[in-house]
């Protein structure tokens, strides 16, 4: 089993100790992970284009910033 926060956003606000990134990030990650808690367990689903580019933005910085800890 891996580990599960309780306090999803938490996860999100330690980023810039763990990563190195910034508020930009984060906070776009816990507006999708709110988002989809709305969709999810209220059915309000409210996904705008700017929204997912934002996502695939700050998606991107994490990988990269994982994959700048694995190589160096």
């Amino acid at each position: 089993m891996g580990y599960r926060a309780g306090n999803r956003y938490i996860v999100f606000q330690v980023l810039p100790h763990t990563l190195g990134l910034g508020p930009e990030v984060w906070r776009v990650l816990d507006k999708c992970h709110n988002t989809r808690n709305l969709g999810e367990y209220e059915g309000m689903l409210d996904v705008d284009e700017r929204l997912v580019k934002d996502l695939v933005s700050a998606t991107e910085a994490v990988s990269h910033a994982v994959q700048q800890l694995r190589s160096g």
